[in-house]
């Protein structure tokens, strides 16, 4: 496993990180999943990303069951905050209210005195900015959190978090976590250059492109039965995106093609590809099964020439690329 510095902080985090929207307290039983958890820490994955909304709490509690049996320092835990957590007005959003509670509730589900890393799950325009970074500042000077990030910010938005924070002298956010896969690459014209010259790091999340990188989608065939196509809490996601779109399931063949000449699996040349960006700090993938995680770790350091790079680009930007 390689690991890369979060941005322009100084804590390092595995090229792959593991995932839990839709697995850990869903999808996947308590027992297998602490075994997921606990096989991919042998492999080397330091980093962890959860969510408070996750299975509405219940992936907290699976990934705070399975850290009892580690050495907390050695994880790199995040969680994020902003989703519906209850019926109130007040319980949700990114209210220094809703994100110090949330807070409070998220490391007791994770038995845990800290955080690594407390995201901002989306942006919150009822939210002003000065209160959102003073409760992330606050929430660091008490010890609950060690770093802020966001998720799925426009690049105007993380400047001016980073801004807010300048002028407060306050902790600023070292991470963004995007949406980003070969199919889905809105992130670099200015989410990606704005984010870098701020010191932030993308952690990007669906780098498979649920799944259809992996060539496990044909055109005019249904999905596999233990698919994410076949989850109706995904589908809408892939069918909203096109992700499952007759030109988009051709580039997965084709790409294929590449990562056979390369000895590689379709998922490795994936992550590759993202993490050949310098700006990326790491890949977030779920998984249901540990050979899952296998071929994932096998990505990290793994470097695609630039003759590799140009076939990919090829492929991507024929027409009907999903923007």
């Amino acid at each position: 496993m390689q690991y890369r510095k979060l941005g322009a902080s100084g804590v390092k985090v595995s090229e792959i990180a593991l995932g839990s929207w839709l697995t850990y307290g869903g999808s996947v039983d308590e027992n297998s999943s602490i075994k997921q958890i606990l096989h991919a820490v042998d492999l080397g994955i330091n980093f962890i990303d959860t969510a408070n909304v996750y299975a509405h709490g219940n992936a907290e509690v699976v990934i705070g069951k399975a850290l009892k049996s580690l050495e907390r320092d050695s994880i790199f835990l995040a969680s994020k905050v902003f989703f519906p957590m209850g019926d109130g007005p007040n319980d949700r959003g990114l209210s220094r209210k809703h994100v110090f509670e949330q807070c409070h509730q998220s490391l007791k589900r994770l038995d845990t005195p800290y955080l690594d890393l407390y995201q901002c799950h989306r942006y919150d325009p009822d939210t002003p900015m000065h209160e959102l970074v003073r409760a992330m500042d606050d929430l660091a000077r008490q010890g609950k959190i060690l770093y802020w990030g966001v998720s799925e910010w426009k690049a105007e938005q993380i400047e001016d978090a980073v801004n807010t924070a300048k002028a407060m002298n306050a902790l600023a956010p070292v991470s963004n976590q995007p949406c980003y896969n070969m199919l889905t690459r809105r992130i670099e014209e200015s989410v990606v250059p704005t984010s870098w010259k701020h010191g932030l790091g993308q952690v990007v999340f669906s780098p498979l492109a649920q799944g259809v990188l992996t060539g496990k989608y044909e055109s005019g065939k249904s999905f596999p039965k233990d698919s994410r196509g076949a989850d109706d809490r995904t589908n809408v996601f892939m069918l909203g995106n096109n992700l499952t779109s007759d030109a988009n399931l051709q580039k997965a063949r084709e790409l294929k093609s590449i990562a056979q000449d390369l000895n590689v699996s379709s998922a490795q040349l994936a992550l590759a590809w993202c993490l050949r960006l310098k700006e990326v700090s790491s890949v977030i993938c779920g998984a249901t099964q540990n050979y899952q995680i296998d071929d994932n770790v096998k990505a990290s350091g793994l470097k695609l020439s630039q003759e590799v790079l140009d076939k990919i680009e090829g492929i991507l930007t024929s027409a009907n690329l999903v923007r």
